[in-house]
């Protein structure tokens, strides 16, 4: 017999929450996030890469509005994260069992980061791929390796810089493994790439996915957010 758990996901590169008008904006992040109520939000480019690499989202007003927290994964005390991939989550709905920092091989100040729950059991991991297609293999090959370690359900996101639907990002992934493609995410002003995409190991399974379109997300950044409602597997005795 298994209990089941639903849980939406997005994964949103806010481009330092600078919009498609050149303004930074981070009230039109927390705007778009509030129209998406996910119960976690994974984060790319989320602070300034420059100087004391500070933030760009207003942390108390996302947890006083929106009820998200941040998972601690910082190595500055100014930025959201590390390297810009952040994890935000609804505290009241989950409890963080474990966050941590994943290293990829890359060429550029990159990584992964991950979030275990131990409700609903599930491991998040955060990602923002390189641009060139032998470093994503590299880091994709590190990513498997991260994943099959694992003996709980995992769910990645991000920005995976991939432009074409098909080719051998799955295989370097596993077969134990499905890539979920939402849609076109990229460029905000014109879809036309699925650089923003899931990928499900585990007792977890697809119940729909969509790119977020509203008018407010069509100008907060170059990257649309997407979504994935997924639903977690827990065997019973």
């Amino acid at each position: 017999m298994n209990n089941r758990t639903q849980l939406r996901v997005a994964s949103y590169n806010i481009r330092k929450a600078v919009g498609l008008d050149w303004r930074r904006d981070a009230e039109r992040i927390v705007r778009v996030l509030h129209e998406i109520d996910a119960d976690v939000v994974v984060l790319q480019e989320s602070d300034k890469r420059v100087g004391q690499r500070s933030g760009v989202l207003p942390a108390a007003q996302l947890q006083n509005d929106l009820g998200y927290v941040m998972a601690d994964l910082s190595i500055r005390p100014r930025s959201h994260g590390w390297h810009g991939n952040a994890i935000f989550y609804r505290q009241n709905a989950l409890d963080l069992k474990q966050a941590n920092r994943i290293h990829l091989p890359t060429l550029e100040p990159r990584g992964a980061v991950a979030a275990r729950f131990a409700q609903p059991g599930v491991e998040v991991i955060g990602v923002h791929l390189g641009l060139t297609r032998r470093i994503r293999a590299r880091q994709l090959s590190a990513l498997r390796a991260y994943m099959e370690r694992a003996d709980h359900p995992v769910l990645m996101a991000g920005d995976f810089n991939i432009w074409a639907r098909g080719g051998p990002a799955g295989d370097l992934l596993g077969q134990e493994t499905e890539m979920v493609l939402p849609g076109n995410s990229f460029h905000a002003a014109r879809p036309t790439a699925p650089l923003d995409r899931f990928v499900l190991r585990g007792n977890i399974r697809q119940v729909s996915s969509h790119v977020h379109h509203s008018a407010l997300a069509a100008k907060a950044s170059d990257h649309l957010p997407v979504v994935i409602d997924a639903e977690v597997s827990h065997a019973c005795t």
